[in-house]
């Protein structure tokens, strides 16, 4: 090779140089340094894991978020939409995913672009008023939802017959702990393993012998029930599948992990897997209920124990065990995220330094913040007497209204040429972003309509 071709920085390597072992790891004998007068050896240095290895290295903020989207209130709204209308509502699952794998590809490359949350980025660009009006509207959403989340793990444990209120206080301690005093890396290995839970859904659909006929064309042809039941669940469907923290914990996520913007086609990757792998699991859950509950006539789901019939005459006794299991899961992952997806916003806001690295020394307002979250939401969780479920599904459609909001400032921050650079939206992009916070404020706009003339005596659509 001569000097004019060879690559900067890359010299040949002699003819007879010996070659590596391919199944050695660690660069041997290392490095040595001198630093203050002591000679410093560094072992154990490894190479870039290479295969599958490489591939799952790439896995990690776009599966943790797509994963907590399917939280407890997500599972019960899920639920009573399969048992609500069957099949037919698969094909809402299919439009949003798309939907949701470009909104969170745009949070993720907001994060890698700019090194800085969206919180972060409003309160630079559009300054602190509009910084404290996006903050207010995360305090609402997501301080309701870690309160979900709770009554997610105290419902998952009451089906095992152990005693919530022993039970919440005990995992509030445990998610604390494993947040504030382990690293990023550490914090998201935990994050996957929590969200293998979810593996319990598909296997229920399969065991629940659906129609797949059926199935199929409840996924691909649309079908729509003009009653206020069906609008909400629609409402309540976007909520809990595009819900404003996912963005926000994406995009903190991928600056935590110190992503970097020439390394970014990586982070789109994990993006998309996990949106696809997120929606796979929320149409599992319609198919289970939609081949048990709804067969059987029984279209309304009170209880958590209601919806662990879904799984009862196909599993049997592993039925309970289960859903709790799914459920558990769920709830202790989107416990942990949703916290911290929190106080990320807030620190953004107020400029205080944020980061799962950080300690309470270095980030006092940071670890306070959420701990106080965490404890907040642990102890209101627990007051006796909570319609469970119905508080979950009004708890998406409440996500779903305030959802455009933030889908709004995302789209004007991705398209700014100063933040992004080569790396601001494309025109396909900018048309599937805009049409999203389109039919998001059309199906609210719909359901707040049919309510307010429904509370005036005037139906306008079928009962």
């Amino acid at each position: 090779m001569t000097t004019k071709s060879r690559p900067r920085g890359i010299d040949p390597l002699a003819a007879d140089a010996p070659s590596r072992p391919r199944t050695r790891r660690a660069i041997s004998p290392g490095i040595r340094l001198t630093i203050r007068g002591r000679s410093v050896k560094l072992r154990g240095l490894r190479r870039p894991p290479a295969g599958v290895l490489r591939w799952l290295a790439i896995l990690g903020p776009g599966i943790i978020a797509g994963s907590a989207g399917n939280d407890a209130g997500g599972i019960a709204t899920y639920s009573q939409a399969g048992a609500q209308f069957g099949y037919q509502m698969l094909w809402v699952i299919v439009l949003i995913t798309v939907s949701l794998a470009v909104v969170q590809e745009m949070s993720a490359r907001l994060g890698a672009a700019t090194g800085r949350g969206l919180l972060d980025l409003i309160r630079e660009r559009f300054g602190i008023g509009w910084s404290l009006f996006a903050v207010g509207i995360v305090l609402v959403a997501n301080g309701v939802l870690i309160i979900s989340e709770f009554i997610g793990i105290g419902a998952a444990v009451t089906l095992l017959g152990i005693n919530r209120d022993l039970v919440i206080p005990i995992a509030a301690v445990v998610l604390w702990y494993l947040v504030v005093r382990g690293s990023y890396g550490r914090v998201e290995k935990i994050f996957l393993l929590m969200a293998l839970a979810f593996l319990a859904y598909p296997v229920a659909a399969i065991l629940a012998h659906p129609q797949w006929g059926a199935v199929a064309r409840g996924a691909v042809v649309p079908s729509f029930h003009a009653n206020p039941t069906y609008i909400m669940l629609f409402v309540g469907l976007l909520g809990t599948t595009i819900t404003p923290y996912q963005q926000i914990f994406q995009q903190s996520a991928v600056v935590d992990k110190g992503v970097a913007r020439r390394h970014y086609g990586e982070e789109r990757i994990d993006t998309y897997v996990g949106m696809f792998l997120s929606d796979l699991i929320s149409a599992f859950m319609i198919i289970a209920t939609a081949a048990t509950l709804h067969v059987a006539g029984k279209t309304n789901i009170n209880t958590a124990a209601d919806a662990a019939q879904a799984l009862g005459p196909v599993a049997g006794r592993f039925a309970v065990l289960l859903f709790a299991v799914g459920l558990l899961g769920a709830s202790l992952l989107a416990g942990a995220v949703l916290p911290l997806a929190t106080a990320f916003s807030v620190s953004e806001v107020f400029g205080f330094p944020k980061g799962v690295d950080l300690d309470f020394r270095r980030g006092k307002f940071f670890v306070s913040l959420f701990t106080v979250f965490v404890v907040v939401g642990a102890l209101l969780a627990m007051i006796p007497g909570l319609p469970v479920i119905q508080a979950l599904v009004w708890i998406q459609v409440l996500n779903g209204v305030l959802l455009p909001v933030i889908l709004v400032f995302i789209l004007l921050l991705v398209n700014d040429r100063r933040l992004m650079g080569d790396l601001r939206n494309t025109r396909l992009y900018n048309i599937l972003g805009w049409g999203t916070v389109a039919l998001v404020s059309t199906a609210i706009a719909i359901m707040i309509g049919t309510q307010l003339l429904g509370a005036v005596g005037i139906h306008v659509l079928g009962a």
